[in-house]
């Protein structure tokens, strides 16, 4: 019993001695959690108020200025600032809550160095780990940050070209040309280029016949090209006027007249066909004559025949052919007088000056002879 109510004895003793420590460790690490909790609550807000607050001015100036509005539209802007919001919120939580932790540790009286040592450890093997996860995080935070491109642009990511349905943190969203979903990781994102910013070109090739009169052909155009500007919706969309450009190439068929207009990110393609639809219309008006395919290969054609049939023609004239050469006993049965000698420098025949037949011309005096004797 003695030994009980000694041992229960000291323990009391060693309770009030360090009860204040204890009261006032605990109320520290309290209000080390208070103070965090507060600090914690009150910077997340500022963050959601100053996105709100962004987020505000970009509705307000779409809805001020309709190109500006066209060019950075609210939905963009929107998941922009939230995304910015999402990462200050989180990098702020991580760095209140861990510093108030080391605090509470330090409180406690535990030695943090060894514990630090440890931690830079472990993050070092799961940096290297998920360093792609790290890589693509970083990278996301740049590109909204940078603001290179939002929701509804359209870009080239290199590995895949479409319209940007959502930006994360960690991948990119876009739909393909064909409606295709695709999921680039932002890490992969070497380059990229934004189709939807600043101003596109759109441009087109004006066949026309080589005969055709080059002055009224231009004409033509810069009427159909003034229709365009003038009528809606084309008038907004076009940020220039039709530019003629010259003549791009010219064929012994063809003529080529490049044709070229600035227009809104992203409306180059519609601009371009409605352009080619009223040129071709402008074009009929006037009678000028486009060349087509078809009518390319029918002249091309007509060309190869002709060549074929001269081939044919030359191939078969007498005159190119060399004249046999008479016999012997034609020479002795036909008169002198009566002899054809063929043309000199023609291949296969006797040279100019020499006598028909044989060598010396002995067959011809043979049958002049022969033909003397009986008189």
């Amino acid at each position: 019993m003695s030994d009980a109510h000694r041992t229960a004895t000291d323990a009391a003793g060693w309770i009030e001695e360090n009860w204040g420590d204890w009261l006032s460790t605990g109320l520290r690490i309290l209000l080390i959690v208070v103070i965090a909790t507060v600090l914690r609550t009150v910077v997340r807000r500022a963050i959601t108020r100053l996105i709100a607050r962004m987020t505000r001015n970009a509705e307000a100036e779409a809805s001020g200025n309709a190109l500006r509005g066209l060019l950075v539209n609210a939905e963009r802007r929107r998941q922009r600032t939230e995304a910015i919001g999402s990462v200050l919120r989180s990098v702020s939580t991580f760095l209140i809550m861990g510093t108030a932790f080391l605090i509470v540790l330090s409180s406690l009286g535990i030695d943090l160095a060894p514990l630090l040592a440890s931690a830079g450890v472990v993050g070092v093997a799961i940096g290297f780990g998920a360093r792609n996860l790290v890589t693509d995080t970083l990278t996301g935070m740049f590109m909204l940050l940078e603001d290179q491109y939002g929701v509804g642009d359209r870009i080239d990511a290199g590995e895949a070209t479409g319209t940007v349905l959502e930006i994360g943190l960690r991948v990119t969203k876009l739909r393909g040309d064909d409606g295709e979903i695709w999921y680039v990781r932002n890490g992969e994102i070497k380059r990229v280029g934004n189709l939807s910013q600043g101003w596109a070109t759109a441009s087109l090739d004006v066949e026309v016949r080589s005969d055709e009169d080059l002055e009224e052909v231009r004409s033509a155009i810069a009427a159909a090209g003034e229709g365009l500007s003038t009528s809606a919706p084309w008038d907004e969309q076009l940020w220039a006027p039709v530019e003629v450009l010259g003549l791009n190439s010219v064929t012994l068929d063809t003529m080529v007249i490049r044709v070229a207009a600035k227009t809104m990110p992203g409306k180059a393609l519609p601009v371009e066909r409605e352009l080619r639809w009223r040129i071709k219309r402008a074009l009929d008006t006037r009678g000028i004559r486009m060349v087509d395919e078809d009518s390319l290969a029918t002249l091309r054609k007509l060309d190869e025949d002709l060549e074929r049939d001269l081939g044919r023609g030359l191939a078969k004239d007498p005159v190119r052919k060399a004249p046999a050469e008479p016999s012997a006993e034609v020479l002795r049965s036909t008169p002198a007088d009566t002899v054809r000698k063929p043309p000199g420098n023609v291949a296969g025949g006797a040279p100019r000056g020499a006598t028909a037949g044989g060598p010396a011309g002995k067959p011809v005096r043979r049958a002049q002879e022969g033909a003397e004797e009986p008189g």
